[in-house]
């Protein structure tokens, strides 16, 4: 049984109509699965960045009609909270899982990182051809970093200081097929090595 990578049968939880039945589905199936990679990364993290970090699992506590469409853990610095600080996160919707890092809109770390970031323009963009970029993280949306020009990241990142709902994650996304999602050490694997990459535009 699957431990760590998400399977086809958690894919298809998000086909499942009403909150009540896709929660009681995503908290029997992919819940253990992030709670699992939150043990196994927050650790990671912390060995490879020389800073601890926090696994947060996605509760949906909010939610009183509209059933998730995706479900997340995310690692940061603080053990209260992740939305505030730059993020990693694990993750998937019901048509692709993710693996990113980033800043979204709640966060007051968007300025500093929007510097550095575009202090390292050169760095994002020689980050490997199956990289993507988000800005928003509630979104299924992803532009392929390999397409974009420096003008068109640049506009990105400015985007992220000077309006408020601006966010941008970078990171990689699998399709249901791909071949990180055959198995948990390929899973984590993958994510161990996309998290290393990750690292360096921090």
């Amino acid at each position: 049984m699957a431990k760590y990578h998400f399977t086809k049968k958690d894919f298809e939880v998000f086909n499942i109509d009403g909150l009540e039945p896709r929660m009681a589905a995503l908290i029997e199936l992919i819940r253990p699965k992030l709670n699992h990679l939150g043990d196994h990364f927050s650790t990671f993290l912390t060995e490879h960045t020389g800073d601890v970090y926090y696994a947060h699992v996605a509760k949906h506590l909010r939610r009183k009609t509209n059933p998730p469409n995706d479900t997340w853990v995310a690692f940061a610095i603080n053990k209260r909270g992740y939305k505030m600080l730059p993020h990693f996160q694990i993750g998937m919707f019901g048509t692709h899982a993710f693996v990113l890092y980033g800043v979204i809109y709640e966060s007051p770390e968007k300025t500093r990182v929007a510097e550095l970031w575009k202090n390292n323009v050169d760095g994002l963009l020689t980050l490997p051809d199956d990289f993507i970029m988000k800005k928003d993280h509630m979104k299924e949306d992803f532009e392929q970093l390999s397409h974009m020009s420096e003008e068109e990241l640049l506009s990105a990142i400015e985007r992220l200081q000077k309006v408020k709902k601006g966010e941008l994650l970078f990171g990689k996304v699998y399709q249901p097929d791909h071949p990180a999602l055959k198995s948990d050490d390929a899973f984590i694997n993958e994510i161990e090595e996309t998290f290393l990459t990750l690292i360096e535009i921090m």
